[in-house]
């Protein structure tokens, strides 16, 4: 366990008691533990779920025609 002192203003301390209350977290700790989570799955690239990874492969063995250029696509699609 990594252990840090940190300032943060009134604001952030009224915050970071909001969340530890709404969550029955123990402590302080805790609560800025939980917003650290709930920043990583929102805002940080995600890891894809294997349930998805196993439907891109599927995908990634279909058959594909590949085209050259735009014009070929409308070619073809006309």
């Amino acid at each position: 366990m990594v252990q840090n002192i940190i300032d943060i203003g009134e604001r952030e301390d009224r915050i970071i008691n909001i969340v530890k209350a709404k969550y029955g977290l123990k402590n302080k700790s805790d609560a800025v533990a939980f917003l650290a989570k709930v920043y990583e799955e929102s805002f940080l690239e995600p890891e894809l779920r294997p349930e998805y990874l196993k439907k891109l492969d599927k995908i990634r063995k279909g058959k594909y025609i590949e085209f050259g250029s735009i014009e070929e696509l409308r070619r073809v699609i006309s």
